[in-house]
């Protein structure tokens, strides 16, 4: 099967249903990054599954933070049984931190069985604001597609833009096609955010994060627009 995504939306007939796993470091990466990957394909009745790798408890809030995720993925239409937040010694939230990619790629393995995940998405190296456990997410993903046996497995990462077009709101959504219209074999992929609304919506639920940056993240950073995804090729 092909992940034929286009600029405006997935092709319809093109695909059939599949169990999708989005892989993040911190609740709130959700809403703050992955919108319009996640409103594209809840809309189109994809089996949305939420992997949280942190409850974000470098604040010593974990526990709220949780408890917000929660809140914020039933506005983006995802079933709170299909959402997971980790609490392992491991994985703590926090810069200078380093996640174990072995035992991340366990987790995501682990998932992956569980649920018959035949579609991963996370961050790719950079992971958007550079933040160290965003990143740490990325090799673990990465880790497990060069492990794992199951080759009709794919996964995509959500390509980092420099901080002109970050911060460029709907401009950046022709930039993104562009970008993606000179890729080659179909490695990239734009999804358009249908319900940005919805978005802003889902971040309001992170109250313990509702800061006066993050209203004005939200608003303005292209995340919040379009998602251009790249492939992780084996």
């Amino acid at each position: 099967m092909t992940f034929n995504i286009c600029f405006l939306n997935i092709t319809a007939g093109s695909l059939q249903k599949r169990n999708v796993l989005l892989v993040i470091a911190h609740p709130d990466d959700e809403s703050m990054f992955f919108s319009p990957t996640i409103n594209q394909m809840t809309s189109r009745g994809y089996n949305m599954h939420i992997l949280c790798m942190s409850t974000g408890n470098a604040d010593g809030i974990g526990d709220v933070r949780k408890e917000e995720l929660y809140k914020a993925s039933a506005i983006l239409k995802v079933p709170p049984q299909q959402v997971t937040v980790l609490d392992h010694p491991d994985f703590q939230d926090g810069f200078g931190k380093v996640w174990n990619s072995t035992i991340l790629s366990n987790i995501v393995e682990k998932k992956v069985l569980d649920h018959a995940i035949d579609m991963i998405i996370t961050f790719d190296n950079y992971g958007v604001s550079g933040h160290c456990n965003h990143r740490d997410v990325h090799r673990g993903v990465q880790r497990f597609m060069l492990d794992t046996s199951q080759r009709e497995i794919e996964a995509w990462e959500l390509v980092s833009t420099n901080i002109v077009r970050k911060y460029s709101g709907p401009i950046d959504i022709w930039l993104s096609f562009w970008s993606a219209q000179r890729s080659l074999n179909g490695q990239m992929h734009c999804l358009l955010n249908e319900h940005p609304f919805r978005s802003y919506v889902a971040m309001s639920q992170h109250l313990s994060q509702w800061v006066w940056f993050r209203k004005l993240f939200v608003s303005f950073s292209s995340y919040s627009y379009v998602n251009t995804l790249r492939k992780i090729n084996k």
